[in-house]
This record gives C-alpha cells, structure tokens and sequence, in this order.
C-alpha cells in the first residue's frame, strides 16, 4: 500500500501512536477522524494539530457512526478490549487494527520485530544500535515508549527508509495486526504480565503468539533457548528458528563460551568480545545483547561492527540504571520493572546483598512468585502504595520486611537509613505506578531525585 487517496479512516485514541497514525494517514491522502473520550490538555493539543492538519477531531467522545462507516479503523493501544468504544463497535462486526499495523503497510524495507514480557525495549533500541555500528541503517521504534523512539506510523514517514526497520511491539498491538509480517522475529521471554487487562494468562500468551500469524518459509525466529513456553508460543511457524542462550552444546546460535559473547551460525564460530565488556548492569542483560546481537548477524551485521556496538551500549532510563552511589552504596533505578518476572531477573542479575521498594498499583499478579529471589538477596524490603499491604502480607518471612504508606520521599529516607555500606538499593516494584505517579518514568526520576539528595 502507498496510499489511501480518499479512504474514510478512523483513529480512536489520541495518545503518542494514535496522533502518528492519523498523521500518517493524512499524509497518505485519507479522509481521518479521530476521537478520544479523554478532553486532557495533552489530548487537546494533539488534537488542535491534527485539526490544523485536516483531520476531524472528537474529543470527550465519539461518533459510534462514523467510526462504523470508516473504511479502517485503528485502534491505540492504551484502549483496552473492554472499552465502551470497542464493545459496541464489535456489536456491529466493524473490525480495527493496530497502529503499527497501519504502519507497516507503508514500509518499503524488511523489519525486525521485538515482543516479549521484560528486555524488550532494551533488546530493539540493541538491535538498532548494533546494525548502525555495523554501517547499516536503522530506524527503531514501535512500543518503545519514555521518548526513546517514535511510534511505528512515524518510520513509515521518514525521508529516506532505512535498510532495516525495528520495532517493539506489545501484546496490545498485536492483538490488532492482520498482515504484519516481520523478516525476523525475536521473543525475548514469557511470563505473566498484565493480568489487570487480560482474563487469564493464556490470553496474554495469545496476543503474544500473533506475532508468527503470517509466517512463511523466509521467516527467521530468535528465540531463548530451552524456554518450553516460547517454544509452544511459536508452536509450528513456518521459518528457520535460531536460539540465544542455554547451553552451547544445546543448539544455541548466541551463547557464553569461555566468558566470550559467542555466535554460531550454520557451522561457523564466531567470537565477538568478553562478557565483561558488556556495559550493562545484570546477567539478563547479557540474554538480552546475545538476542541482539544475533538477530543483527541474521540482518547481515559485521561480527567487529557486533562488537563495536556492544561495548558501547548505554543503559537504558529506568531499566537496572545506577542513578547514585555514596558511602557505599549504590542506588539503582528500575521503574520499568512492572511485573513480577522483571523484578525477579532484576534480583537473580545481582551480586551485592539488596534493599528493595516494591509497590505502586496492583497488577493482579501473585507477589509470593517473589519470596524464592527475596530470600539470601534482600537484607530488607520495604512494601509501599496501593498494593504494599499485599506485598508485605503475602511476601511476610521471605525477608525482613516493613510496610509505609505512599510517602515516596519517607520511602528511599527509610531505604537510606537502612542501607549499609557493599549494599544496593534497588527500586524495582513489581507494579505499575499510576497510583502515586502519572508514569513508570516519573516514578524512576523521583526516585534517582531523591536518591542523590539522600545519598
């Protein structure tokens, strides 16, 4: 598709990706209205440019028959299935699709798609940063959120297409894609995620799975070794399935050998640097370089241009970042930890004894999947928020424990108090964090805010 000469199209939702949809849209010739139940000053300004831009805004509501007539309809992610909106357009049998659905449509390159529970928004903006060190052109964007990278619609706009697109995309992105088709596909791991969204997990796992809908014989697969659940994910996709990970003797394409970040494709072995001049904190990380670094090989990338970019990563805000260190202590920013399974692999990537922040808005998960990685770590945890009183009851003997309210300066004074000297204190809060902060990413830079003041 390279235009929608005028095609009746339809936006619902005026966040980030919704307002580069209708953009897109419009710069493609379609006739665009958008709407959002939402009159906030942020909405209001998206919308006061798309207006000046020719579309037909709606906000505080929408025009159930207008959106039915649309000829496409698309959807933002952050409006979930059970929406007014989206119930009674489905009443109706009107079908939508994702925003980077729409985006991919106007791509004129091959793509790198990235999912997953945790590591993926390390992994895509990885993988991008290993093909430009590699001399090949890149764009990076999709789900990667915080400023990092633009939506999926804004690359299908960009004067001159790179040699690989790569985007992150989310179960709630998947869920509306109908030809989206990556070159390579990588799923960094699975875990429960989201439960204050979806029924069970199972119906997580089946947003997840969309990824592979249109595989065919061409398709390339970066999965983590020996994990049986990714495995049934992909179930039997066509395409070529390459492993990081596990052990060397297991099949793996990426793997440690000798404290060497190793590559084996086909029967060739390639050695691309030592482990320890990976630049970022935790051993998870060094998962998330080997599926970079893999799927970078698999888009033609240099092994030297490999490892040129991976000594050179940065951390990533809010994900395992050291924000402070004083007297000893290393104060360590992990916002994005929003679910159980993230802070788990933030504490197994650990080597020094761990005070903790866990809390913010309950997820619906079972915080006593926690107790195995709190225990002979965490020299104190301290519960907070909405959720802290579930933290401290079911997670009560894993460590020493205590609970405060949702005082977050009181929080790191007590976490301050309590560290000593070789230890790390770690916000990593296994929640979201919309009942004290309007996003994971005013929570982490209140937290590094108050940690220098502390430290």
């Amino acid at each position: 598709m390279m235009r929608l000469d005028g095609e009746s199209v339809a936006v619902i939702g005026l966040g980030a990706s919704g307002a580069a949809a209708a953009r897109l849209a419009l710069v493609k010739g379609g006739e665009v209205y958008v709407s959002d139940s939402s009159t906030n000053a942020s909405t209001t300004a998206r919308g006061a440019d798309l207006r000046a831009a020719g579309a037909a805004v709606e906000l505080g509501g929408h025009d159930l028959d207008r959106l039915a007539r649309a000829g496409l309809v698309v959807v933002s992610p952050g409006i979930p299935p059970e929406a007014p909106v989206l119930r009674a357009l489905a009443e109706r049998r009107v079908r939508w699709i994702s925003e980077p659905e729409l985006a991919f449509r106007f791509y004129s390159g091959p793509l790198i798609a990235v999912t997953g529970t945790n590591g993926k928004t390390t992994t895509t903006l990885m993988v991008a940063h290993l093909l430009e060190a590699a001399g090949i052109r890149a764009a990076a964007g999709g789900n990667v959120g915080g400023g990092l990278a633009p939506a999926a619609s804004e690359l299908a706009l960009l004067p001159a297409p790179p040699d690989w697109y790569v985007l992150e995309m989310s179960s709630f992105q998947l869920a509306g894609i109908e030809s989206f088709r990556p070159d390579i596909g990588v799923v960094t791991n699975l875990s429960p995620d989201h439960l204050d969204r979806y029924a069970d997990v199972a119906s997580y796992f089946a947003d997840k799975a969309r990824l592979f809908d249109n595989a065919d014989a061409s398709s390339r697969w970066v999965l983590p070794a020996g994990d049986e659940a990714v495995a049934r994910l992909a179930g039997d996709a066509a395409g070529s399935r390459y492993h990081f990970g596990g052990e060397t003797d297991a099949g793996s394409q990426a793997f440690v050998a000798d404290a060497v970040v190793t590559l084996r494709i086909a029967t060739v072995v390639e050695s691309v640097l030592p482990v320890g001049d990976l630049p970022l904190l935790g051993r998870h990380n060094v998962d998330n370089a080997l599926a970079a670094a893999l799927a970078a090989r698999l888009a033609g990338a240099g092994v030297e241009g490999i490892a040129k970019g991976l000594r050179s990563a940065r951390p990533l805000p809010h994900r395992l970042e050291p924000v402070a260190e004083r007297g000893g202590v290393l104060w360590v920013n992990d916002s994005k930890a929003t679910n159980v399974a993230a802070t788990r692999s933030a504490l197994a990537s650990l080597d020094r004894p761990v005070v903790i922040l866990l809390g913010g808005k309950d997820k619906g998960e079972d915080f006593r999947a926690l107790g195995p990685a709190l225990r002979g770590r965490v020299r104190h945890a301290i519960a907070f928020g909405a959720a802290g009183p579930r933290i401290a009851d079911e997670l009560h003997g894993s460590s020493p424990f205590e609970l405060m309210g949702s005082d977050f300066s009181e929080v790191v004074a007590r976490a301050s108090s309590l560290a000593e000297p070789g230890d790390l204190v770690l916000l990593s809060p296994a929640c979201s964090s919309y009942d004290m902060f309007e996003s994971y990413e005013h929570r982490g830079r209140r937290f590094a805010e108050l940690a220098r003041e502390v430290s």
